[in-house]
């Protein structure tokens, strides 16, 4: 739903927007390319910080879901072949029950901490790009005509740069990062623990020392590295051999082909930015880190393991029509 910066432009695709798309779970506003004014870094700054305030409720909602805190009981509904099944309650119940605990700001609880860290990887990501280690000047449009070995390989120069990208502003933009998912997850236990963000840092600093700014960040660089790679790649195999320059709109297609690719990784990346999501908040102090909510992960591996023995490496991916656990379904629904 995974802010970042995808692969940039695909060979054998047609040149596509300066914004690319955001690996899941990214911090990062729209990349900010070379050559680019102060002016328009500036801009870009404050596009990615409006976005993450607008998406902020629903990042916030999405949140509390992957921690498994359910307020709200389901309610009975019917699937695609008409029958009865329980759903739990969607985004739009779930964020009037927050509007009615902590009214309309309470779903901005945890922001200002994240638009700092939306704001550090969106300057960070555009510092590193100046900095041409390679030379993406070269990296011009190419088709399935073109040699196989010459436009993978600049595919290859092209996603090193942006992993490169994305990785540092990762690890610079993580610490804000964590407080804020810490900051959310107090609705749950209706704790007071992060009030604001330089307590935070104190308190984080005080009780779990330098790493505790990181937690969590393993999954979420894994997850962005294999988000990139799978999709830039997917797409450049796709456009060189799927996609026939005999057909008329081959170049509308090509436009798409990462777009759609990303969408798909973006899916089954997903479970690498839950377990950093959850890494970030389990055993810090507050109830939604702990049990029932949790038991007291030793790592992301052990977390891993644990929501798949669970089948839930996928809770909070969707949050419209969610279907109510198992144990909830076996009650009686008639």
């Amino acid at each position: 739903m995974r802010s970042g910066g995808g692969g940039g432009a695909m060979a054998g695709e047609a040149p596509l927007p300066s914004v690319a798309l955001a690996p899941p779970g990214g911090g990062s506003g729209p990349g900010v390319g070379p050559g680019r004014t102060d002016g328009t870094e500036g801009l870009f700054v404050a596009l990615g910080a409006g976005l993450a305030a607008v998406s902020h409720p629903l990042l916030y909602v999405k949140l509390l879901v992957q921690v498994g805190h359910e307020p709200l009981p389901p309610t009975v509904g019917r699937n695609v072949l008409g029958r009865k099944v329980l759903y739990l309650p969607g985004f739009f119940t779930y964020a009037r029950h927050i509007v009615k605990v902590d009214g309309k700001r309470g779903l901005f609880r945890g922001l200002t901490p994240r638009l700092i860290s939306s704001t550090l990887s969106t300057i960070t990501r555009g510092s590193v790009k100046k900095v041409k280690a390679f030379p993406l000047e070269d990296m011009e449009h190419v088709s399935n005509k073109d040699d196989v070995k010459t436009s993978l390989r600049k595919v290859v120069k092209e996603t090193s740069h942006e992993m490169m990208m994305q990785c540092v502003s990762r690890v610079v933009s993580h610490p804000l990062h964590v407080i804020s998912m810490r900051c959310m997850v107090q609705f749950v236990g209706r704790e007071v623990k992060y009030s604001g963000v330089f307590s935070a840092i104190g308190r984080i600093f005080k009780e779990e020392g330098i790493l505790g700014f990181f937690v969590g960040l393993v999954p979420h660089i894994l997850g962005d590295v294999i988000f990139l790679w799978c999709c830039n790649l997917l797409a450049h195999f796709i456009n060189t051999y799927a996609v026939d320059d005999n057909f008329s709109q081959a170049s509308v297609i090509r436009s798409y082909t990462k777009f759609v690719m990303g969408i798909a990784m973006s899916m089954l990346t997903y479970p690498f930015l839950l377990v950093g999501d959850l890494m970030a908040v389990n055993n810090c102090g507050l109830r939604a880190g702990l049990p029932p909510y949790a038991p007291a992960f030793t790592s992301w591996i052990h977390c891993w393991r644990y929501l798949s023995s669970q089948g839930q490496l996928f809770r909070g991916s969707s949050l419209l029509f969610r279907r109510a656990p198992m144990q909830a379904a076996c009650f009686p629904i008639d």
